[in-house]
C-alpha cells in the first residue's frame, strides 16, 4: 500500500506511572505539544494503556508516523520494546531519538535548582533513574557533565536503580565535603523514583522536570518538536 503524503502523526510515547500527579504532569506536556503541533496521539510502554502495539493499530495503515519516547535517556525500552513493536511497519514509523541529553534539559534542572534555593556552599548531586543499558547511563552522567558546565561548580551523579553510585550513596559522598546536599531531580515526572529521591538523605530535593499542574517549560514542548522533526526527515532520506 502506498503510504500518504501528510505530515507524519506524533505519536507520543510515555513509560507510563501509576501516580496521579505523574500523569497528569505528563499528560500536560502532550497536551502542550498538541496545541503546538496538532496531530498528536499518546500512548506509553509500560504500566498503562494504550500501549504501543494500540497506538501503532490505530494508525491508518496509509499513515506514517514518529514515535517520540517521553523518556529522558534511551535505554531498553528504546532499543528493544520500541524497536520490536515496529518491526511489522518499520517503512512507515520512524523512532525519534529520547530527549535527553540536550541543553533544553539541563535548562530546565538549573531553574529547578533556582527554584529549590540553591545556595554558593551547596553540593549538588544529579538524581537519575538508572538503567541495565549502559548507553542510558551514559547519557545521565553526560547530563551531569553539561549541568555542571551551567552552573559552574561540581555535579556528581546517583542513580535511583540498575547503576552505580546509587543515590543515597552519592548523597553521602557529597557531604562528605560539606554544605547542604541538594539533589536535581533528573526524573520527567512525579511517581515512584521521585519519592525515592526524596528518601535519599539530602536536605533539599528538586521538584522533576514536569509538575501536575503547572505549565510545561516551554523548552520541553520545543524539545519534542525537535526530536519529531528530526525523525520526521528520516523519511525523506529513504525516498
Amino acid at each position: 500500500m502506498e503510504l500518504t503524503t501528510a505530515r507524519p502523526r506524533l505519536l507520543a510515547i510515555s513509560h507510563g506511572t501509576g501516580s496521579v500527579a505523574g500523569r497528569t504532569a505528563v499528560g500536560a506536556l502532550v497536551a502542550a505539544v498538541r496545541a503546538r503541533h496538532g496531530d498528536v496521539r499518546g500512548g506509553f510502554v509500560d504500566v498503562l494503556q494504550p500501549d504501543v502495539a494500540t497506538v501503532l493499530a490505530r494508525l491508518e495503515l496509509d499513515r506514517r508516523g514518529v514515535i517520540v519516547p517521553l523518556l529522558l535517556s534511551a535505554g531498553y525500552h528504546v532499543h528493544v520494546d520500541l524497536r520490536r513493536a515496529v518491526r511489522d511497519r518499520k517503512d512507515a514509523v520512524r523512532i525519534a531519538r529520547a530527549l535527553g541529553p540536550d541543553a533544553a534539559l539541563v535548562e530546565v534542572l538549573r531553574a529547578r535548582l533556582e527554584q529549590a534555593g540553591l545556595e554558593g556552599g551547596d553540593r549538588v548531586v544529579l538524581a537519575a533513574a538508572g538503567s541495565s543499558d549502559a548507553r542510558a547511563v551514559d547519557d545521565c552522567r553526560v547530563v551531569g557533565e553539561a549541568l555542571a558546565a551551567r552552573l559552574g561548580r561540581e555535579v556528581t551523579v546517583g542513580f535511583l536503580s540498575a547503576a552505580e553510585p546509587r543515590l543515597p550513596a552519592a548523597v553521602g559522598a557529597a557531604r562528605d565535603g560539606g554544605g547542604r546536599v541538594v539533589v536535581a531531580s533528573y526524573l520527567l515526572a512525579p511517581g515512584y523514583f521521585q519519592d525515592r529521591a526524596a528518601q535519599a538523605g539530602a536536605e533539599v530535593v528538586t521538584d522533576p522536570l514536569l509538575v501536575a499542574h503547572e505549565t510545561p517549560a516551554p523548552g520541553l514542548v520545543d524539545l519534542v518538536l525537535r526530536r519529531y522533526a528530526e525523525a520526521a526527515a528520516r523519511f525523506d532520506e529513504a525516498a
